[in-house]
């Protein structure tokens, strides 16, 4: 897992075999290298690169657009250096125009991604599940839509083309943006923040023959389904993008506040464990062998 002299193979390649499965991909979020090594260590097949973990963990706001391209490409590489399975990765809105999109895309390539997901909010954009969101008109973003397929080198790239018009104009025009993503080249297709189960069910009815992707977004404005309902719609893909930030977040708070009572950590030692036992998950029995192998 993540191993530093693993070859993990084609993760691209891997990515399509899984989609194309017949059963919805689970892909829990990370936003670093740790967390994407905790999903892999947990038996998932895919890790998404959430934006709004990422936001979180690297600026401490709000998922509102304030990272840029550079910032979540160089995330991207340290996590999929990490881990040997396939890595979906946010790329907002593909950080301009058409032309922006085409780096984007040879950028998050390079970095080792297996997909990405481009949206057609304006920039800067804010979370799916946020108020307040503003789309660019369907040309622009199937502008983008054809540049980022054509701009792969690799053309087992997954591309992913998210719309968040259905809070802006409403789910018929959603469907219809999606449709012309796929004819300008989208791989699968991401109709963002869907308010209820009748529409979740028309966005699957209406684009069935797709790749889908539902975005189980904790909390967030989309009902929750189960994973068996989820397949009998036909979803390929599902994303879980926060549960390990909330987790992480809910877990530090509650620490920090027995430390802030006790004036040490010593109540809680036997629930967070100790350094030998996270050294052992980040990989140090690896690293043991490899000052063997390579020591005179």
């Amino acid at each position: 897992m993540g191993d530093l002299l693993s070859r993990p193979g084609n993760r691209r390649a891997r990515l399509r075999e899984l989609l194309d499965q017949g059963r919805p991909v689970l892909a829990p979020g990370a936003f670093d290298a740790h967390s994407a090594r905790l999903v892999e260590q947990a038996g998932f097949d895919v890790v998404y690169m959430t934006g709004f973990g990422t936001t979180a963990s690297l600026l401490g706001r709000p998922d509102v657009g304030l990272l840029g391209q550079a910032e979540m490409v160089d995330n991207a590489r340290r996590m999929t250096a990490a881990v040997d399975v396939p890595l979906i990765a946010d790329a907002d809105t593909g950080y301009g125009n058409p032309i922006n999109v085409v780096r984007t895309v040879r950028e998050y390539e390079q970095a080792g991604i297996a997909g990405l997901h481009i949206e057609d909010q304006v920039m800067p954009k804010r979370c799916g599940h946020l108020a307040g969101k503003v789309v660019v008109p369907a040309e622009d973003m199937v502008a983008k839509v054809r540049a980022a397929a054509a701009a792969r080198t690799d053309p087992d790239m997954v591309i992913i083309a998210r719309t968040d018009v259905a809070a802006v104009e409403g789910l018929d025009a959603a469907i219809e943006r999606a449709r012309r993503f796929a004819d300008a080249g989208a791989d699968v297709l991401f109709v963002e923040a869907p308010t209820s189960e009748d529409a979740i069910e028309t966005v699957a009815k209406e684009l069935a023959g797709h790749r889908l992707l539902f975005n189980w977004a904790e909390g967030g404005r989309t009902p929750p389904l189960s994973y068996d309902r989820l397949a009998e719609l036909g979803f390929s893909l599902v994303l879980f993008p926060v549960s390990t930030l909330l987790a992480a977040d809910t877990a530090m708070r509650s620490v920090l506040s027995r430390l802030r009572a006790d004036g040490t950590p010593a109540a809680v030692l036997d629930e967070i464990g100790g350094l030998d036992a996270f050294a052992d998950r980040e990989g140090l029995a690896e690293i043991r062998e490899m000052e063997q192998r390579f020591s005179s």
